[in-house]
């Protein structure tokens, strides 16, 4: 089936019926105040599920810069994560009685090994970490290995474990500066979506490297799943 086509503003745009619906009603160029975003990408979210809202950045750093901090986002982004963790002892019955899905250590190693990725966060204690450590490639893929500057790598494990299950988030740019984090779903009420993103663009402020020149921000955006992104006007914001 041949797309569709619309010619706008001397542009044309080929693609489904919705994505074309979109694009009539939303302008690609404009760039608006966050409290604008929030409630215009509830409404470019037009697909039959509840979508995922996220928050785009692009930043100017550079390759020796590291961005990544984390954050107890202040509203729940739709989703509670499945928290694994590498602990025995009473560091194991601490982690299950602050409400750990998976609690234990080689055998939960091997399950990984073998290809199980049921879950959204890891945590261990410093001892595990010989454990921990043959799951480096797996882990690493998916930003997931515990990290003592993250916080990860722990003793305090109940602390740790309860945040994640409160909406603790980890927020870091790639290599090339581009940083993806959920600020709620489509069914998000927008106060919600608006002081989550507010959360986060905060932390990345505090974190810009002291010895950078010129813009730290490129772009910041709010997308949903299938929707079109929506252009937010940082430069305004005051954290």
């Amino acid at each position: 089936m041949p797309k569709k086509i619309l010619v706008k503003d001397g542009i044309t745009y080929k693609g489904t019926k919705r994505y074309l619906a979109m694009l009539e009603k939303h302008d690609v160029n404009q760039i608006y105040p966050v409290e604008d975003a929030v409630k215009r990408v509830r409404e470019v979210a037009t697909a039959k599920f509840d979508e995922t809202i996220e928050l785009h950045y692009l930043l100017n750093i550079k390759q020796k810069h590291t961005i990544r901090d984390v954050l107890v986002m202040p509203h729940s982004v739709g989703k509670e994560k499945k928290v694994l963790v590498f602990a025995q002892g009473d560091k194991a019955t601490e982690a299950k009685d602050a409400g750990a899905d998976y609690i234990g250590g080689d055998d939960l190693a091997e399950k990984i090994l073998g290809g199980w990725l049921d879950f959204d966060a890891v945590i261990a204690t410093p001892d595990m970490m010989k454990v921990v450590g043959k799951l480096g490639a797996i882990l690493g893929r998916r930003k997931m290995m515990p990290n003592p500057k993250t916080g990860t790598v722990t003793m305090d494990i109940a602390k740790v474990v309860k945040e994640y299950k409160a909406g603790r988030v980890e927020i870091r740019a790639d290599k090339t500066g581009n940083i993806h984090a959920i600020v709620g779903k489509k069914s998000t009420s927008e106060q919600a979506i608006l002081e989550n993103t507010l959360a986060i663009h905060k932390l990345l402020m505090k974190n810009r490297p002291t010895d950078l020149k010129g813009e730290y921000m490129a772009s910041m955006n709010l997308a949903p799943t299938m929707g079109l992104a929506v252009p937010v006007d940082f430069k305004k914001l005051s954290v």
